[in-house]
């Protein structure tokens, strides 16, 4: 018999004595890390603050290649639910580094976040293209990192396009659902916006505008240029007004 088999012997009777004892010997299994998930809830001053991550692409009713970075929307809106009734839970930060996504899955997320009584703030690093724009005006204040960048641009879609009346009615309606949204959460006027969707001559073979951090500033889409710090300091600010 080998010397580990001697040892795991031994420790298979400890375990039997520790039974007969009385004591529970369950092996502790760690739960997944929130860090794997794209979400976790840290403390600061005895506030509770949750950070949940939209990245990549905003997967709707159909699975994206696995080869995809997808935010999945499915996960997002529980999440969302279960950080408005929680009791522990006191604000929520949104990060977003997205290419935008399907259109109704991100203004599904846009809108449970608009409707949220728990403070919230978003903050757009990297890009927050397409439906990135409203899922960042919908925090109850958003802030963007100059470096970062916001893409405008009419709806689009993928696939075989009947070329019909009800076609364009459909894409029309879907486009003032977006329009109606951003005016309606952020400091830009819907013909503003729409001005921004329609720009030509910015992207190669599209149309729309690129912002930047400033540019997204002064055109009233975000509220200000910040960072990690500013977003946390107005949720803890929003926090202690609540406490008063």
């Amino acid at each position: 018999m080998s010397a580990n088999s001697s040892e795991n012997n031994k420790s298979i009777k400890a375990g039997q004595q520790d039974n007969a004892e009385g004591k529970d010997t369950e092996p502790q299994v760690e739960s997944t890390s929130d860090f794997e998930t794209g979400s976790i809830t840290v403390s600061k001053d005895g506030h509770f603050i949750h950070c949940l991550t939209i990245i990549g692409q905003v997967e709707g009713h159909y699975i994206l290649p696995s080869q995809n970075k997808t935010t999945k929307y499915e996960h997002v809106i529980p999440q969302l639910v279960a950080i408005e009734e929680s009791k522990e839970i006191e604000g929520l930060l949104i990060i977003l580094n997205t290419v935008g996504g399907d259109v109704e899955a991100g203004l599904a997320i846009a809108e449970l976040l608009s409707t949220m009584k728990t403070p919230t703030a978003s903050l757009v690093l990297g890009g927050g293209h397409s439906i990135g724009v409203p899922l960042a005006v919908s925090c109850q204040r958003s802030f963007i990192v100059p470096s970062a960048t916001m893409t405008v641009h009419p709806v689009r879609m993928n696939g075989l396009v009947l070329g019909v009346p009800q076609t364009l009615s459909y894409f029309e309606k879907m486009q003032d659902r977006i329009v109606n949204f951003v005016a309606n959460n952020s400091n830009i006027s819907d013909d503003n916006f729409r001005r921004l969707m329609l720009k030509t001559g910015e992207l190669v073979m599209d149309v729309g505008t690129v912002l930047d951090g400033e540019g997204a500033v002064k055109a009233g889409l975000i509220d200000e240029l910040g960072g990690l710090s500013d977003a946390l300091d107005f949720l803890n600010m929003k926090i202690e007004e609540g406490e008063k």
